[in-house]
């Protein structure tokens, strides 16, 4: 009879075994299967910060439309002497004409803030695509990690039964269950912490996609073959046409602007008036004609202009900055992409499948007699470990990746 439970238990471990070399990460059978560009869609049409980003151009816009008006005239009534037989009124209408072209320096400042906001829904549109990556790149590995963690603990079960087995038949001390009860446990731990991660990543999908997922839904397993960048020479030549540098660079065009704007407040504007004055104890109506004009003697706009010259001096050394730091990111992804993209292809074509062939030679010399179980269930927390780094791999490539999409927006488009 113990020999009969060893040989069941054996039988167990081999099913076990064979199912834990399939790919982790194959898509869960009967379950709706979300893909990348339909997340990336559905970012796209309800995310609500994107949406709440587009309506400023729409506010551009309409800046743009005020900046172009000019003043409203002015109506005035005026009464001289409150009594009836002796009263003199006067009504006048007065325009004011704006000198030194201030209406022509609001519309280009108005016009440059209606290009940034083009700009920035650009950029923000870009950080969206990242988001969403970034997320449901966490997504497949919280996955696929969750996949892994419940084939460990099928495999920890049935090493269980195996160790009860042999204690049963006398081949084995108590010592050995106990170590198969604590690796059981310990996988009992992962399993949780692995299906709490799932959890917090489907929910921040949802968040960047801006609507709910329902809960069968997996998402789409990764391919073991990484995407392609483009060669770094360049990628640094278009660092001057990405949508942030742009902006930097439209940023001292709008204070160069707001200078213009402040210089042509030195210049104060004409008021023109014309009207009529009627007098009761002359019983005669006369024409008024006047000009008026402030003068410019103490406040002539000069600490304006000077606080507008430090800004657009400012915005120049913010540019040079931003592209320093753009330029030093980029550079820093893609060494960090390719010594990523490096040991993914090392895992693919040399530590995966020799840590797979020793799960299968254990598993054979275990059935042969030749291995004890500790041997077996040392090469399958190899490969366990081995799968795991490779998901670290894949992540920390896709991170770098998703940083050079959120500069240059999607990598997969020619410029």
């Amino acid at each position: 009879m113990p020999g009969l439970i060893e040989l069941t238990a054996r039988s167990r471990l081999k099913k076990t075994v064979s199912g834990f070399l399939l790919l982790v990460g194959s898509s869960l059978a009967g379950a709706s299967t979300l893909t990348l560009d339909q997340a990336l869609q559905s970012a796209f049409a309800g995310n609500p910060d994107l949406a709440a980003a587009q309506w400023e151009i729409g506010i551009a816009e309409s800046d743009r439309q005020q900046a172009g008006l000019i003043p409203n005239p002015e109506v005035s009534w005026e009464a001289e002497d409150t009594r009836r037989n002796s009263r003199t009124t006067t009504v006048m209408l007065s325009q004011p004409i704006e000198l030194g072209g201030k209406r022509g320096a609001r519309i280009d400042v108005a016009s440059r803030a209606q290009d940034a906001a083009g700009i920035e829904l650009e950029r923000k549109r870009n950080a969206l695509r990242a988001d969403v990556i970034q997320a449901f790149n966490s997504t497949q590995t919280a996955q696929q990690r969750l996949q892994l963690a419940r084939q460990s603990l099928q495999l920890a079960e049935h090493g269980l039964r195996v160790a009860q087995g042999r204690i049963e038949a006398g081949k084995s001390s108590p010592v050995e269950g106990t170590r198969a009860q604590v690796q059981l446990s310990e996988v009992r731990l992962e399993v949780s912490r692995a299906e709490r991660d799932q959890a917090n990543a489907y929910q921040q999908l949802a968040q960047v996609m801006g609507a709910p997922l329902p809960t069968s839904t997996n998402v789409q397993a990764a391919t073991q073959t990484l995407a392609t960048l483009p060669p770094p020479s360049r990628l640094l030549e278009r660092l001057n046409q990405t949508a942030e540098l742009r902006l930097a660079k439209l940023q001292i065009d709008q204070r160069e602007a707001s200078l213009g704007l402040e210089k042509s407040q030195r210049i104060p504007d004409l008021t023109v008036s014309i009207g009529s004055q009627y007098s009761e104890t002359e019983r005669e109506r006369v024409n008024v004609v006047g000009l008026s004009m402030p003068i410019p003697l103490f406040n002539r706009n000069q600490g304006n202009v000077l606080a507008a010259a430090r800004r657009s001096d400012q915005a120049r050394d913010l540019r040079n900055a931003t592209e320093l730091r753009l330029r030093t990111e980029v550079q820093t992804s893609l060494e960090q992409w390719q010594t990523a993209n490096g040991e993914v292809n090392a895992f693919n074509q040399t530590i995966l499948p020799a840590a797979q062939s020793a799960v299968d030679s254990a598993t054979r010399g275990f059935e042969m007699g030749k291995f004890g179980f500790l041997d077996v269930l040392d090469a399958q927390r190899t490969l366990i470990a081995a799968r795991s780094q490779y998901l670290q791999a894949v992540s920390e490539a896709t991170d770098a990746r998703v940083r050079l999409e959120r500069i240059f927006g999607d990598l997969s488009v020619s410029p």
